[in-house]
């Protein structure tokens, strides 16, 4: 497979989009109820709150692998965890994150990494696409908690890439 060419500073820029994302469905989320975050919404891992979980745990887990540590197993996503507790353990990720893009050199996002996923199967990757793929699996995700959070009754957030950025004109 050949291998894309990627920029780190776009991928960071990137990841600054993704995080803004991240907060605004978590917002959305905190305005609902137990009831609306536990309901069965047809979709993705079940319910808003296994979604928002997952989107974290995806998070979580490639930051491992780009680090080469040890995955034993997926993390659980059976917890009644609170949107105050995923923001504060996304936020972690992010930190985590940040340190390893500032210690890395631009050209490793090229070289083939070595991982084994959560079940002992072993991959190889260059790390570049392991870091879109976390990227894509994140936007993923928070369209599944957007349209989650609008079939429990909730208002939605506004995702697209132009929402943060674009200014009205004068």
């Amino acid at each position: 497979m050949e291998a894309t060419r990627l920029d780190l500073g776009t991928l960071r820029h990137m990841f600054v989009y993704s995080d803004w994302g991240n907060a605004a469905v978590l917002s959305a989320a905190e305005k609902l109820g137990d009831e609306q975050l536990d309901r069965d919404v047809q979709t993705g891992p079940g319910t808003l709150r296994r979604i928002l979980i997952h989107t974290y745990n995806g998070e979580l887990v490639w930051l491992w692998r780009w680090r080469q540590e040890t995955e034993t197993r997926w993390p659980d996503e059976s917890a009644r965890t609170g949107v105050a507790q995923l923001r504060e353990a996304l936020a972690a990720v992010a930190r985590g994150r940040e340190e390893f893009f500032a210690g890395l050199d631009p050209a490793r996002l090229g070289a083939e990494q070595v991982y084994r996923d959560s079940k002992g199967k072993l991959f190889r990757a260059p790390l570049g696409e392991m870091v879109v793929q976390c990227l894509v699996h994140s936007i993923h995700h928070r369209a599944q908690a957007t349209n989650a959070i609008r079939r429990v009754g909730g208002v939605g957030p506004e995702l697209d890439y132009m929402m943060r950025i674009r200014v009205p004109g004068s």
